[in-house]
């Protein structure tokens, strides 16, 4: 261990030490009183959400605990107003560099009418709490935000400023927080450590811990749109050139596509593990695949999971469809979504040449719309 990780680690443990000293029911409490505010405010990327709304609720929450204004920043896109982030700064002794924990804010959207309850209300059901961004992320935000608070009333002080970056648009949107803030204001995130509660995590199986997850890469994040055009017409004259089934035909062709396997140094490693965990065919398998050169039967089984599967290459899926105007017209343009989680080392263009072979299709126009995941 490295003298800067022993001090992370000494970090840690003092906290946790100072975290103590209040009940656990107490803690949980609070914890549980963020969560349900942040659950509340609707963060979608939508006309009718808004990440400044929850930024502002939870720079509320510091300045009630004491935090002096000048260490709670709130800024953003002047154009967008609903895109604001927050950046708090818990101040050290200054003795070690700062540690950052970066975290995001908004959620992907829900429709009520697919819900059993309602998304923007914490509720508990069976021993499980249900709201959009229970689990991705405002869990963790709500857990952050009350250890910080709680540590500010205990007094602790760190050997390092501890920076809490709460962001807009984790992935996909037109106002990437972490990009923005890195681009404009740098100074606010340097750091020696980054962690990111959103990169992984405990994982339960038959409601015990099975295995504490750490991301040490991750995937790519790009948003392909294909679009299909036709001069249209009257439906009672159907024509095999109908705009529709062009962007069905590649959507289909995405489907049945699998990316070639790739195994690097970090899933590999991540795969013996689980081999070690495991027991009969999924255990030989997951040894099997760590071979060089993996093993064809055993790829092709572990292919058919889909969490692993997922570990294993890129993947592309259809996200979205709209085309047509009318009930009985022809559709003069046809639009899909083709979202990739793109396996490091390959490029986003990289990924859409393999989509242009893969279609074959003159009449598809593309337009490559990239979203940054961090």
């Amino acid at each position: 261990m490295t003298p800067s990780s022993r001090r992370l680690l000494a970090t840690l443990l003092v906290a946790s030490a100072a975290l103590a000293q209040s009940s656990p029911a107490d803690r949980h409490a609070f914890a549980r009183d963020i969560l349900t505010e942040l659950i509340s405010i609707n963060s979608t990327d939508s006309p009718q959400g808004s990440v400044t709304k929850a930024a502002e609720a939870m720079r509320k929450r510091f300045l009630d605990a004491g935090f002096p204004a000048a260490d709670l920043q709130l800024l953003g896109p002047a154009d967008r107003p609903e895109k604001q982030n927050l950046v708090v700064r818990y101040r050290g002794t200054g003795s070690s560099k700062p540690l950052l924990i970066l975290c995001h804010l908004d959620v992907v959207q829900a429709l009520p009418k697919d819900w059993t309850t309602d998304p923007f209300k914490l509720t508990e059901r069976d021993g499980y709490l249900y709201g959009r961004g229970t689990q991705d992320m405002k869990g963790s935000d709500a857990i952050v935000v009350a250890n910080l608070i709680r540590l500010h009333q205990e007094g602790f002080k760190p050997a390092r400023d501890i920076i809490l970056a709460l962001t807009a648009d984790e992935e996909g949107g037109s106002a990437n927080g972490p990009e923005w803030l890195l681009r404009t204001h740098r100074d606010l995130l340097d750091a020696e450590y980054a962690l990111n509660p959103d990169g992984g995590g405990p994982v339960l199986k038959r409601g015990k811990p099975y295995i504490m997850e750490l991301t040490a890469s991750e995937k790519a994040y790009a948003d392909y749109t294909l679009t299909a055009t036709n001069p249209g017409g009257h439906s009672s004259m159907p024509t095999p050139d109908n705009a529709i089934y062009h962007v069905a035909d590649a959507i289909v062709k995405v489907q049945n596509y699998r990316f070639p396997l790739e195994v690097d140094n970090v899933t590999r490693v991540e795969l013996q593990r689980m081999a070690q965990l495991e027991s009969g065919q999924l255990a030989a398998d997951l040894k099997a695949i760590t071979q060089t050169p993996p093993d064809a039967a055993a790829a092709e089984r572990l292919s058919a999971i889909p969490e692993i599967n997922s570990k294993l290459r890129t993947t592309c899926v259809a996200t979205m469809l709209q085309a047509g105007h009318a009930l009985n017209a022809l559709p003069q343009t046809a639009t899909a979504n083709i979202n990739c989680r793109i396996f490091p080392g390959h490029t986003r263009g990289e990924i859409m040449q393999q989509l242009t072979t893969l279609f074959a299709d003159p009449q598809l126009s593309r337009d490559l719309f990239i979203g940054l995941s961090l």
